[in-house]
């Protein structure tokens, strides 16, 4: 192990034994070799501590959004984990809900996987009709494995499409928009990983987590802007969630006509 009194990361000397962080870098001070002591510790501090962590800002995030998207853009944000951490850690639990509950893919491609290998053209559907078919598999296959990298691909055109329609309402510039849609954007994940177990019951939890992820952003938008009138945040929301879903949905109709046309 190395030397405790100066700080292994910049070697700034070490005030005392009641020194915690290094002053000039943030390093913890000491040092603790990495063993299941130190591991234990972590996962209760970094993801199990409930007035810190991931379990304590999703719980914020779902009882009390308004106020944690208000506390975070204000500043306060000691004990919140960074939205977009929020974000991965959520995908890639609904990724693999999904996979355990449903075993299948994320994203309905309008037919099985495999399906229009069979298809003969002419007889069952057109040539372009089995391309298409072919096409929105390969795209949903993508997504499906590169799920968290497509939502944070989609984050700065919310964002952008939020901002536009709250204008000077909202106050807040495009790098705040962001943070908000990246929070509105767990929500969403959060409702689908409740649904996913009971997707035998509830068939396309896909859409119904996103419908009810847009009542649940009105509501929280609705607290995010407390003191305002009610009417002009709703009809805000659902106008900026109807552009959105209208702009992805002919983003995603782009990629399946590029790779028509690469096939």
């Amino acid at each position: 192990m190395h030397d405790n009194s100066h700080c292994i990361n910049c070697a700034l000397a070490v005030a005392g034994p009641g020194q915690k962080f290094c002053p000039g870098c943030g390093q913890p001070t000491p040092a603790h070799r990495i063993d299941w002591h130190f591991l234990g510790h972590e996962l209760e501090h970094s993801v199990l501590h409930m007035d810190r962590g991931i379990l304590y800002s999703l719980r914020q995030l779902m009882l009390r959004p308004g106020r944690l998207m208000r506390d975070y853009i204000d500043g306060r944000r000691g004990n919140h984990v960074k939205p977009l951490l929020l974000i991965m850690v959520s995908a890639a639990a609904v990724v693999l809900l999904n996979r355990f509950f449903a075993g299948g893919m994320l994203m309905d491609a309008g037919t099985p996987v495999g399906a229009a290998g069979s298809l003969e053209p002419g007889l069952t559907a057109s040539a372009a009709a089995a391309r298409y078919i072919i096409a929105s598999q390969t795209v949903a296959g993508w997504v499906d494995a590169h799920f968290a990298a497509f939502t944070l691909a989609l984050l700065p055109l919310e964002a952008w499409v939020l901002r536009l329609v709250f204008g000077r309402y909202g106050r807040l510039n495009y790098p705040e928009w962001l943070v908000v849609t990246a929070l509105l954007t767990v929500q969403v994940f959060v409702i689908w990983m409740v649904l996913i177990p009971f997707h035998r019951w509830i068939p396309h939890t896909q859409f119904w987590a996103g419908l009810a992820g847009v009542a649940y952003a009105v509501y929280s938008l609705l607290q995010f802007f407390e003191g305002r009138p009610a009417w002009p945040t709703i009809w805000r929301s659902l106008v900026g969630y109807g552009v959105f879903s209208v702009l992805s949905s002919v983003a995603v109709a782009v990629a399946v006509f590029v790779v028509m046309l690469a096939t």
